[in-house]
């Protein structure tokens, strides 16, 4: 098997996961844990996992004129980035989540052309409209009130904020990435988000009961630390080693999917029209946003 193959393979079951986590997640808030001691225990675990990992690399020095990168980086991708997905994720429904979150890469590209000068082309332009559009017909329109989703509108919300910061993330972390190893990147951002988080989510950590905790809700605990969280990053990262961004990029358009059926399988969400019509917008937005005219030309 080839090492593109592989990439593929790891990128396809990191996506896997993140899709899975939308219903897996749900499940544990906020009867067993709130969502703001899930995020410390998310953080806490990861980043223990990233320093015992660091060892085994090469030692790097964080340069004193990257800090302050860093330390934006940690907020807006690890603090406000978890707070407002598991926040919103605790009022609303996994589907809403799964199509909200796809549309990040539209984010990005929008945010890229504001605040990089990013080259914006008409397709472009339209396809990031309708991929929003279809992202805020869940917000608007989504209403319908369910026993496990008390404020569909405002976890809807609350997700697309969570959208906008994981896109400011990326593009404020991608200098970063080009000088350090992501491990290194990632055992100081965890870290900083661990102190960042402890203050907010310490009283709802603490009130958690272990001891009567099921096994069903320990193992999902379990899946969101190792799983969602620290293996994810490293397929990615071997992913990124064989494979473009772009194609990564691509790969996390098939979350909705995977969050629907898994959904829907396992009872926790169910289909209906104005999901159908919300992700159709948005796999055709972010179509049009991640369309390359010019490569189409260089075929010809």
């Amino acid at each position: 098997m080839s090492k593109r193959v592989q990439a593929l393979i790891a990128a396809l079951f990191a996506t896997s996961v993140f899709g899975v986590t939308h219903t897996l997640a749900k499940g544990l808030m906020p009867d067993y844990i709130q969502p703001l001691g899930f995020i410390l225990i998310r953080v806490l675990g990861a980043g223990i996992l990233f320093w015992i990992v660091s060892f085994f690399i090469k030692n790097e020095k964080i340069k004193k004129e990257h800090w302050p990168r860093l330390l934006l980086c940690a907020l807006l991708g690890m603090a406000l980035n978890m707070l407002f997905f598991f926040k919103g994720l605790s009022l609303t429904t996994p589907i809403n989540s799964s199509v909200i979150v796809t549309i990040t890469p539209i984010l990005v590209f929008v945010l890229s052309a504001l605040l990089i000068r990013e080259k914006v082309t008409w397709l472009k332009c339209l396809g990031a409209i309708i991929g929003l559009f279809g992202g805020l017909a869940l917000i608007i329109f989504g209403v319908q009130q369910q026993v496990d989703a008390p404020n569909i509108p405002l976890g809807n919300a609350m997700i697309f904020v969570n959208a906008t910061s994981y896109g400011l993330f990326l593009i404020v972390a991608k200098p970063l990435t080009k000088i350090y190893h992501p491990v290194t990147l990632m055992r100081w951002l965890f870290l900083t988000s661990i102190i960042i988080n402890l203050p907010i989510g310490w009283t709802e950590f603490v009130s958690v009961e272990w001891q009567t905790l099921p096994f069903a809700i320990i193992w999902r605990i379990g899946f969101v630390i190792i799983g969602t969280t620290f293996l994810t990053y490293l397929l990615n990262i071997f992913a990124l080693k064989y494979l473009s961004a772009s194609t990564i990029g691509v790969f996390v358009y098939l979350q909705p999917v995977i969050a629907i059926a898994f959904a829907i399988i396992s009872g926790a969400d169910e289909l209906n029209g104005l999901k159908i019509i919300s992700a159709i917008l948005v796999f055709l937005g972010v179509f049009m946003v991640t369309k390359n005219p010019s490569r189409k030309r260089a075929k010809a």
